[in-house]
This record gives C-alpha cells, structure tokens and sequence, in this order.
C-alpha cells in the first residue's frame, strides 16, 4: 500500500486514468494500520465487461493497453527495485535480492523454495547479462483486465493497484508477460512497440518468467488453489532446465 501511494507521482502520464486519492495514514493513530481512500474510477470492471467479447473482438482494448504501457515505460528512475525503495544500482542486485526475498516468503507460508533460490544462483553467475539493462525504467507491476476499467466500447477509463510498482527493464513487467503469451494478444504490440528479441534479451526472459512464477506461487496458496500451485514447480522447473541447458 505504501509502495502504492509513494509511486502515484511517476505514473503522472497515465494520471487522468488513475483514481484520485481522498485521504492516506501511515502512523496507525486512526485505525491502528495504514489506509488510503480513494475516489470511485469511472467504467465498469475489466473482466466484466470483456467476458462479452469474443477473443478476436478485444482488439480496441488492447491497443490502448499498449498505449498505456508504454507511456508508464517510458518514466525513468533513480535506481533498480521498488519504488519505494531499497534501490540497487545494478539490475542484477534488484534481481537476485527479489528471488532472495521471494523464497524468503515462499519458505514463510511453509512451501518448498529451492527453485527459486536455485535461480537467484544463475542470477548471480549471469549477473553480466543482466546488467545490459542500464536505465531504471517504471513498471506497474500488475496492469491487466483485471486491473482496469473500461467503457462499453473496451476504451480503458481507469487503472488502478499499481502497489507491486518497480523500477527495472520493462520487458521484465507482469503486462509484458501476459501479452507474449497468446497470439490473440497480437494488438498489443501494435501500440506498444516490439521488444527486443536478441538472444540476451531472450536469456533474461528466463528470469523474468521466474519472477512472475515465484509471485504467482505465493497468489496460488493466499487463494487455496492447490492444484495451481503444485503446477508452478513445473513451471519454474521448465525454466531452470531452460538455464541450465541453453538452447
């Protein structure tokens, strides 16, 4: 929540989108925690109005989701990690600190974590690789249907949760992620842009995947899906096998 409220000034190119905060505590002298209220976003939410689009009939939203997306890629930051800080200077350290972490939680909720510990090692071996990426840029951590409103006519009206907000390489963004994976998302990249598709770029795509699979794994258990979550060990095993044996 707090990462939340401190990074709403850098999103300042999406701000008409954003919803209006009314009032914010952090010193728990009013409820005995934190708290921000914020103005009601105009539209109606995301999933509901897409689920009455056939996949090939979504193109206006995604077009503007790209739109979107690449003015929030766009803000340059002082340093890589969240944006409320800790800031690292190299992308590697934001990187190999954010596996730490997130075993770190993983272990917490009593779940296994030697993959995720296992890639925070390549991490560190490929810190090289990594550190290609120079320039802090601004992610939303999060920005997806479900995080979006939108006008009958798929026009996005409002965005919203960006408390997983980053400073990093925008390729390694959660909307980045989804997009990539099904070609009915094609539309996307028509207002976005196209990514780099070197074989580096490609490389470290490996560890972003990772980074989503290691969220996603923690998202799976707070829901109770257990199924899901048992398949986030193939999938973060596909990707170590992917690291361990370059094709």
């Amino acid at each position: 929540m707090r990462n939340e409220y401190l990074s709403a000034p850098y999103f300042a190119p999406i701000a008409p989108l954003l919803p209006r905060t009314l009032v914010a505590d952090f010193t728990h002298q009013v409820i005995g925690r934190d708290y921000v209220l914020q103005a009601v976003l105009a539209g109606q939410p995301g999933p509901e109005v897409l689920r009455g689009f056939a996949p090939e009939a979504r193109t206006p939203y995604f077009h503007r989701l790209g739109e979107i997306t690449r003015a929030v890629h766009d803000v340059r930051g002082p340093g890589f990690g969240i944006v409320a800080g800790p800031h690292f200077a190299t992308w590697s350290e934001a990187l190999i600190s954010y596996f730490a972490d997130n075993a770190a939680d993983v272990e917490d909720v009593g779940l296994d974590a030697t993959d995720l510990r296992a890639v925070g090692a390549h991490a560190e071996r490929e810190a090289a690789l990594l550190d290609e990426i120079t320039e802090p840029r601004l992610m939303h951590g999060d920005l997806w249907h479900a995080n979006v409103m939108l006008s009958p006519d798929l026009d996005i009206t409002g965005v919203f949760d960006h408390d997983r907000s980053w400073w990093g390489d925008p390729a390694a963004d959660w909307t980045i992620y989804l997009a990539s994976a099904k070609p009915d998302r094609n539309a996307f990249w028509d207002t976005y842009g196209h990514l780099d598709d070197s074989p580096a770029a490609r490389r470290r795509a490996l560890y972003y995947r990772a980074r989503h699979i290691g969220a996603v794994r923690l998202e799976r258990h707070r829901l109770g899906k257990a199924g899901r979550l048992v398949e986030s060990y193939a999938e973060l095993a596909e990707v170590l096998n992917a690291l361990a044996f370059p094709s």
